[in-house]
């Protein structure tokens, strides 16, 4: 190994930041957790991180442990005497249509709004970093063909794309509807990972590892892709929330799932026919949609400000 090799491997990335300088691959990995350890220190003093936080540990209590809110009431045990009663002490939301207890219905139905969601970003994740860390990489032609990939699904709105997927599909499940949300929804993903990954490729600890002949897949791994992930994560964040609302969008155009599911989205459609009526079978699903979707908005507001390189 040549003095100008050797030279090069000693410049290494410190806090996500090129051009500070650190010795060895462990002033990279320190570099990491600084910026990770200063985003913390910010994180666990800002309000909308703390409030954010505390109302999706409240929500994933509600989608895992249900039986510790619903007060032991099977959201399916339903009498047709009991059909549209009002808010009561017997029945905190009233019943339904059905005359199932209406609060049990809405604990129930955080299982499968929250699981759509975190699905749906896993999915975006995977499809969007993928793509978006090859073209961003390679360049050239790989990019321009990914690229134009990107924009032909870019031109079909998520809510349109996912309607018609859906509508061809012969059982719409939690599966089957992340699926569809998936594959309209990777392209900002895929966008942010790709101007990330430009804007770092060219930096001095990765020329140095490509110096030293690491591979194509240690470089994106290990150098690359923990110092481009920060815009995507707050996107991954925020999109949760939108991807509830969107299931609970297409669910009530009656394309989304179908009963006997039980999920916020349903109970809105149902409720709409007997709004005038019984408001209360729409407007508690969908409070807590809304602060669902508040919750992850807070966090990923928080997130990037924690992340945003420009903070004192």
């Amino acid at each position: 190994m040549n003095k100008d090799d050797t030279d090069a491997s000693r410049h290494l990335h410190d806090e996500g930041q090129p051009g500070n300088v650190v010795t060895g691959e462990a002033g990279e990995l320190a570099g990491q957790a600084s910026l990770w350890g200063n985003a913390w220190k910010f994180l666990r003093k800002s309000p909308f991180f703390i409030v954010g936080s505390f109302l999706l540990l409240v929500l994933l209590l509600m989608a895992v442990v249900p039986q510790l809110f619903a007060r032991g009431i099977d959201p399916r045990a339903c009498s047709l005497s009991d059909s549209r009663q009002p808010p009561s002490s017997a029945h905190w939301f009233g019943t339904d249509i059905q005359g199932c207890d209406y609060y049990a219905n809405v604990i129930y139905g955080a299982r499968i709004s929250l699981s759509i969601g975190v699905l749906s970003v896993v999915g975006i994740l995977v499809v969007g970093v993928l793509i978006g860390a090859l073209a961003g990489y390679f360049g050239g032609i790989t990019d321009s063909i990914l690229a134009r990939f990107t924009d032909v699904f870019f031109g079909i709105p998520l809510l349109l794309g996912a309607l018609i997927l859906l509508t061809v599909t012969a059982q719409r499940t939690i599966f089957t509807v992340s699926l569809a949300l998936v594959a309209f929804g990777w392209m900002t993903a895929m966008r942010l990972v790709r101007s990330s990954v430009i804007a770092i490729k060219h930096s001095e600890y990765v020329q140095a590892a490509q110096a030293l002949g690491a591979s194509t897949y240690r470089i994106l791994v290990r150098h690359i892709l923990p110092n481009a992930l920060a815009p995507v994560i707050i996107y991954a964040t925020i999109s949760i929330g939108v991807f509830i609302a969107a299931e609970a969008t297409l669910t009530f155009l009656g394309i989304g799932l179908q009963a006997p599911e039980i999920s916020w989205g349903l109970q809105i459609n149902l409720g709409q026919n007997v709004f005038l009526t019984s408001p209360y079978l729409v407007l508690f699903p969908a409070g807590f949609l809304s602060v669902t979707v508040l919750a992850f908005i807070m966090l990923g507001d928080a997130l990037r400000d924690a992340l945003d390189p420009k903070r004192n």
